[in-house]
């Protein structure tokens, strides 16, 4: 290993911290914009909800499938770092525009361009920051997952208080410094990462029996990538149609003092950051005891538990029927649903990250954030549902989703443990 990986701050390679950073900037940039584009397209242009959500939607699938060719692109010619610096440049330009309204589409549009180079080039870099038979590699993930998560902690209370109390346009702003800072960081910090591999080339029988091992890894990805694809469509609802309930029917009061509508955003963030640590050191423990969940079990486990987080809403909304529900039932939601996720979102990048075949790291990171186009657009389509069905009906149907997305990747664990 590179002497430079040897360095180490918290016990983990320095280059881990860089790229944690970086990606908690570019989170920030990212969620400060989301946080705010429903708000935006529905108050400020006016649109009908079911365009917004169509949009938000469309926006947020393009956003991750760019990432797929962006890929491919920085592994057979950039090289990931400079992918990284030329997507986050590109992004950073993107946010800018969005404080111009005639410019909403362009500066959509840029923002998904920019993010197809950065976003599968940057946690590709992991990996080749730990040997193959590192025992921190598995746990890097979550770890890393606790950097995006700071940076979608802080983007509602900057971004969100900006658009919502000052101006749209402030607070789209403050995304862009947000990518501009992460950039930096990335930049002062690459000395802390790895050289970039060479690409030898592979004799030929060595490269037929890769090929035929590649062909199994796509078929299961796609697998999971379609698990994952069905448990977006129904997690990516927090940022689609809940902060539509949350504005309309909770009771956002606390005594004289109303919550404004985009901190609960920062619930799911907030409590990602208080929880990785306690499970992790649950999840060391069982591995010490010999019982560790397999990727796919673990992921599965993940997807019932926020099927339950949203069961949980389809109760609140129930029961306070035509009166508004209180808030304590979102923050108990969060609070599921937030758990869930980290059995579920980190493992998949991971796993995606371990069978990546060689030479081809952000290739195949892109097609996990494939998944996330994939289930941004069902997430839209469901969105469209909100004003057809009551609302404790439509939480039930977002259940039924995830639970479905637990059931595919509980078939899936015996040949991927086949495999490993």
């Amino acid at each position: 290993m590179s002497t430079v990986a040897d360095k180490t701050w918290f016990g983990q390679p320095r280059g881990l911290t860089i790229l944690f950073l970086t990606q908690m900037w570019e989170m920030f940039s990212y969620y400060g914009m989301r946080t705010l584009l429903v708000y935006y397209m529905t108050k400020q242009l006016l649109f009908a909800q079911e365009k917004a959500s169509l949009i938000y939607g469309s926006y947020t699938a393009m956003a991750y499938f760019t990432p797929i060719l962006g890929g491919m692109v920085a592994d057979r010619w950039l090289g990931k770092r400079n992918a990284v610096v030329l997507g986050g440049s590109v992004m950073a330009l993107g946010h800018f525009l969005m404080a111009f309204e005639p410019l909403f589409f362009v500066a959509l549009a840029t923002i998904a361009l920019g993010n197809g180079l950065f976003l599968p080039s940057l946690p590709s870099q992991i990996n080749d920051l730990y040997a193959g038979d590192d025992p921190r590699r598995g746990r890097a993930y979550n770890v890393y997952y606790v950097g995006l998560n700071i940076g979608g902690l802080m983007a509602p209370l900057v971004c969100g208080t900006l658009g919502e109390l000052y101006g749209w346009h402030y607070g789209f702003g403050a995304a862009g410094v947000g990518m501009f800072v992460g950039l930096l960081i990335y930049v002062a910090g690459r000395r802390y990462l790895p050289p970039e591999a060479a690409r030898p080339a592979l004799p030929a029988d060595t490269a037929a029996q890769a090929g035929q091992r590649n062909a199994r890894v796509w078929w299961l990805l796609l697998g999971v990538g379609i698990a994952a694809t069905i448990f977006r469509g129904a997690y990516e609802q927090i940022g689609n149609t809940l902060p539509l309930w949350v504005d309309t029917r909770v009771d956002r009061a606390w005594g004289a003092w109303t919550i404004p509508m985009t901190w609960f955003q920062s619930l799911n963030p907030l409590l990602v950051i208080a929880m990785t640590p306690l499970l992790l050191m649950v999840w060391r423990n069982r591995a010490a005891a010999g019982r560790e969940s397999t990727p796919a079990i673990r992921m599965a486990t993940g997807a019932l538990i926020v099927a339950a987080a949203y069961a949980l809403l389809a109760i609140a909304a129930a029961v306070a029927g035509d009166a508004l529900a209180g808030w304590s039932w979102l923050v108990a939601f969060f609070v599921v649903l937030t758990l869930g996720e980290l059995f579920i979102l980190p493992t998949g990048l991971g796993l995606f990250a371990k069978l990546a075949p060689p030479r081809l790291g952000a290739t195949t990171v892109a097609s996990w954030f494939l998944a996330v186009f994939s289930g941004s657009l069902l997430a839209g389509a469901v969105g469209t549902l909100w004003s057809r069905t009551s609302h404790a009906g439509f939480f039930l149907v977002l259940s039924a989703l995830a639970v479905s997305a637990a059931a595919l990747l509980w078939r899936l664990d015996r040949p991927i443990r086949a495999l490993e």
